[in-house]
C-alpha cells in the first residue's frame, strides 16, 4: 500500500507537470504534493496500529491531516484523486468500522467529483468503477482482517494449550519423580534400616548369653549402615546404585546381596552375560533387593535363590525362596509384601522398561518371582 501511494502521488505529478505546465497553481500542487508525502512518511512515527486495534488519537489527528491535504490537492489538481485508494486501506486500519466505512465513502465522492471533472464527456464507468473499486478494497481489507483474526484466536489456542501441555508434563514428571524416589527410599534405606533393626534386636538379646554372635551382629549392622549411607548420598547426587559403581556387573551385584544371618542365598548365572542399559541393571538390582526383603521379614524362608538368565532378546531374573508363600490370587490378603511399596514398586520398575512381573506361589510351598526385561537386538 505504501509502494502504491507513492507510484500514484509521483505519477499524478508527472501528469499534471506535462499537462499544465507554466500555470499558476505549480507552485501549490508541487507545495501540497510534498507536504502530503511528507505527511505520509510521518505516518509509523505516530504510531503504527495493530492487527485488529483502532488508532490512537494521534494517529487520528495524522490521517485527518493527510485527508485535508488530499482533499485540497484534488481541488487543485483531480488527477491526484486515484491517491485515495491506498488512504483506503489507511483509514480502514486506523478508524472504528462505521466511521472508516464512513470515510472511504467521503474519499469515493470525492474521487468521482474529480473524474467527472476532468471527462469532457459524461462516462458512465466514471461514475461506476471508484465506488466498485472502494467496494473492493474495503471487501478485501474486511476478508484479511477476519482471517488475521481467526489467526490470532488459533495462536492465542496454541499457546495457551501448549502451556497447558507444559504444565501437565511438570507436574507428570514431579509425580513421576516422587514415585521413582519413594521407590528408590523403599527398596534400599528402609530395607537397610529394617535390616539394621532386626540385627540390633538380635544383638540385644545375645549380648550376655553369646557375646561374640552379639556382636557378630553389630558388625553386620554397621555395614548395612555403611551401605544405607552410600544410597543417602546417591539419592542426593542421583546417581547409580553403588553396588553397581566401579564398573560392577549386574551378576557380580546379585551375587553379593544377602536377605540377613538366617537365610542362606545362592547365585546362578545363566546364558552368555550380555551389556544391559544401566536404568535395566539398577531395576534388577533394585527388585532382587526388595525381594530378599520380603522374604526375610514375611515368608520365613531358609534359603533363596537369585537365577539371572540372559535368553538373547530378553533378560530374566527369578527370586525362589523356600518360605510359607501364599495365594498369589490373592496377594493383598495373604502376601504381606503387597503392602506399601513391595510389589506395586517391582511392577512399576518392570513396566517403565517395557517388561513384565509374575508371581507364582503356594502357601506351604515357597513362592517364585520373576522379572523379564525386553532387550534390543545387538549387531
Amino acid at each position: 500500500m505504501h509502494a502504491a501511494f507513492f507510484l500514484l502521488l509521483g505519477a499524478s505529478v508527472a501528469r499534471f507537470l506535462l499537462r499544465h505546465p507554466g500555470e499558476p497553481r505549480t507552485p501549490w500542487v508541487i507545495a501540497l504534493s510534498v507536504t502530503l508525502a511528507l505527511l505520509y512518511v510521518l505516518g509509523p512515527a505516530v504510531g503504527g496500529t495493530a492487527p485488529g486495534v483502532t488508532g490512537t488519537p494521534r494517529r487520528r489527528l495524522w490521517l485527518g491531516l493527510v485527508v485535508a491535504t488530499w482533499v485540497v490537492l484534488v481541488v487543485l489538481a483531480p488527477s491526484f484523486a486515484w491517491c485515495a485508494v491506498p488512504l483506503f486501506f489507511t483509514a480502514l486500519r486506523t478508524l472504528p468500522p462505521r466511521a472508516a466505512v464512513a470515510l472511504v465513502t467521503v474519499l469515493t465522492v470525492f474521487v468521482v467529483a474529480a473524474q467527472l471533472k476532468l471527462s469532457t464527456a459524461f462516462d458512465p464507468n466514471l461514475l461506476l468503477a471508484p465506488p466498485a473499486i472502494a467496494a473492493l478494497a474495503t471487501a478485501v481489507f474486511v476478508h484479511m482482517e477476519r482471517q488475521a483474526q481467526a489467526q490470532r484466536t488459533l495462536i492465542d489456542d496454541l499457546i495457551r494449550t501448549r502451556r497447558e501441555l507444559a504444565a501437565t508434563e511438570r507436574r507428570e514428571g514431579t509425580l513421576a519423580e516422587r514415585q521413582r524416589l519413594s521407590m528408590e527410599i523403599h527398596d534400599t534405606l528402609a530395607q537397610h534400616l529394617s535390616s539394621q533393626q532386626m540385627l540390633l534386636q538380635a544383638a540385644d538379646r545375645t549380648w550376655d548369653t553369646d557375646p561374640a554372635t552379639a556382636r557378630a551382629h553389630v558388625r553386620t549392622a554397621t555395614g548395612i549402615a555403611a551401605r544405607g549411607l552410600a544410597e543417602a548420598r546417591r539419592l542426593v547426587h542421583d546417581l547409580a546404585p553403588p553396588e553397581l559403581d566401579n564398573g560392577a556387573g549386574l551378576a557380580d551385584a546379585l551375587r553379593a546381596l544377602d536377605a540377613g544371618p538366617h537365610i542362606e542365598v545362592r547365585f546362578h548365572l545363566e546364558g552368555t552375560p550380555a551389556p544391559l542399559p544401566d536404568r535395566a541393571e539398577s531395576a534388577l538390582l533394585r527388585i532382587a533387593q526388595g525381594a530378599l526383603a520380603n522374604i526375610r521379614e514375611h515368608s520365613g524362608a531358609r534359603t533363596a535363590a537369585l537365577t539371572l538368565s540372559f535368553l538373547g532378546d530378553q533378560v530374566v531374573l527369578d527370586i525362589a525362596d523356600d518360605g510359607t508363600g501364599f495365594t498369589a490370587t490373592a496377594p493383598t490378603t495373604h502376601a504381606p509384601a503387597d503392602r506399601g511399596h513391595g510389589l506395586p514398586a517391582m511392577r512399576a520398575r518392570v513396566r517403565q522398561l517395557g517388561g513384565t512381573l509374575t508371581i507364582e506361589s503356594t502357601p506351604g510351598e515357597g513362592t517364585v518371582l520373576s522379572a523379564s526385561i525386553p532387550l534390543e537386538p545387538t549387531g
